[in-house]
C-alpha cells in the first residue's frame, strides 16, 4: 500500500471485540511497524443477551440502570487495551480506533430485522454522553471513534422516513459536545454519590473537561439518576471565570424520544442554574440529564 501526492495512508489493523486484549497484544507485536491504528468494538446491550437484547423504548428503571452500567464498562475496556499498547508501543505511534460502539436493541416491531432499525431515547443520550466523556479522558490513545451508525441503524443520530428526517437525542449530545473540538484535555477529579438500584451501584455522575484555544473551559457532565437532581460544587484551578453559558438535555420520562409526528420532545435547552463562586461554580444537575457548561474569564 503506497502513499500518493504527499498524503499518508493511515493503516488500521482489524482489532478486538470488547475484552479480548490478547488479540490486541498479538496483532501489535506482529505488525506494530506496519500499522498506525488498531480497532476496537464494544456494543451496549441492556440484557447482555444477543438473542433478547431488549426494547429501545419499552423499558423500566431496571434496563435503564443495566444499560448505563454496561456502557460505563467502556472505560475499563479501553484502559486494558491501552495498557497493552503502552507496553508494546511506548512511542504512542499506534492509535486505538473505537470504530464500532453504541447501544444495540431488538429491532422496532414491523421493521426488517436485517436493517437493525431502532428508536433512540433519552437513555441513548446518556450513553452517548458518558461514552464521549470516556473517549475524551483517553484521548492520548483513542485517536478515532465511530458510533454505529449515523442514519437509521442502531444508535443512529438521524432517523428518516422517505422525505422526513428527525434528529435523535444522541444527535443533540454530539452537537453539545462539539465544544471539545480542537481543545486540550483538562484533568478532572470527581467525587460523587452513587446511583443505587436493586443492590447494585454505579457513580451517579460522569464528566470530562477541556480548554478551548480561546481560553474557555468546557465541562460536560452526565447525571444518571432518573429520579434525583444532584447538587454540584466545582473548584477550578488556574481560571477565575466571570462568564458562564450552559445547556441541558433532559426530559420528564426515561423513555422520551423524538418521532416524525413530534420531533422535538427531546432537545437541548438553556441551563440557568449555574452560579459562579470565588473558586468555581455550583449547580444542581437535573435528573437523567446531560449538561454542558462553558466558562470564560
Amino acid at each position: 500500500m503506497k502513499n500518493y501526492s504527499g498524503n499518508r495512508v493511515y493503516k488500521i489493523a482489524c482489532g478486538a471485540t470488547d475484552w479480548d486484549t490478547n488479540w490486541t497484544a498479538v496483532v501489535v507485536r506482529s505488525a506494530r511497524e506496519q500499522i498506525h491504528g488498531i480497532s476496537l468494538h464494544y456494543y451496549t446491550l441492556p440484557t447482555g443477551n444477543w438473542s433478547r437484547k431488549g426494547s429501545a423504548t419499552r423499558f423500566n428503571e431496571d434496563q435503564w440502570f443495566s444499560t448505563i452500567k454496561r456502557a460505563l464498562e467502556m472505560d475499563t475496556i479501553i484502559a486494558r487495551h491501552k495498557a497493552i499498547l503502552n507496553e508494546l508501543d511506548p512511542r504512542n505511534r499506534i492509535g486505538l480506533i473505537v470504530d464500532e460502539w453504541g447501544t444495540w436493541y431488538d429491532v422496532e416491531p414491523g421493521t426488517n430485522p436485517g436493517f437493525l432499525y431502532q428508536q433512540n431515547t433519552l437513555r441513548d443520550a446518556l450513553v452517548a454522553g458518558l461514552t464521549l466523556n470516556i473517549f475524551n479522558r483517553h484521548c492520548d490513545r483513542v485517536k478515532m471513534a465511530n458510533i454505529a451508525q449515523m442514519v437509521n441503524v442502531l444508535q443512529a443520530i438521524i432517523l428518516t422516513d422517505k422525505e422526513k428526517m428527525i434528529l435523535t437525542p444522541t444527535y443533540h449530545v454530539f452537537e453539545m459536545y462539539t465544544v471539545h473540538h480542537d481543545s486540550t484535555l483538562l484533568d478532572t477529579k470527581l467525587e460523587c454519590e452513587t446511583y443505587d438500584y436493586d443492590g447494585q451501584r454505579i457513580p451517579a455522575l460522569n464528566v470530562s473537561a477541556s480548554k478551548s484555544k480561546d481560553g474557555a473551559v468546557n465541562i460536560t457532565i452526565c447525571n444518571f439518576n432518573p429520579g434525583k437532581a444532584i447538587p454540584l460544587t466545582c473548584e477550578l484551578k488556574g481560571i477565575k471565570p466571570a462568564k458562564v453559558n450552559a445547556r441541558v438535555l433532559t426530559a420528564p420520562a426515561m423513555q422520551a424520544h423524538n418521532t416524525f409526528a413530534d420531533p422535538e420532545v427531546v432537545k437541548p435547552a438553556p441551563f440557568n442554574d449555574v452560579k459562579l463562586t470565588d473558586s468555581g461554580f455550583t449547580a444542581e444537575l437535573p435528573s437523567k440529564s446531560v449538561v454542558v457548561i462553558t466558562l470564560k474569564e
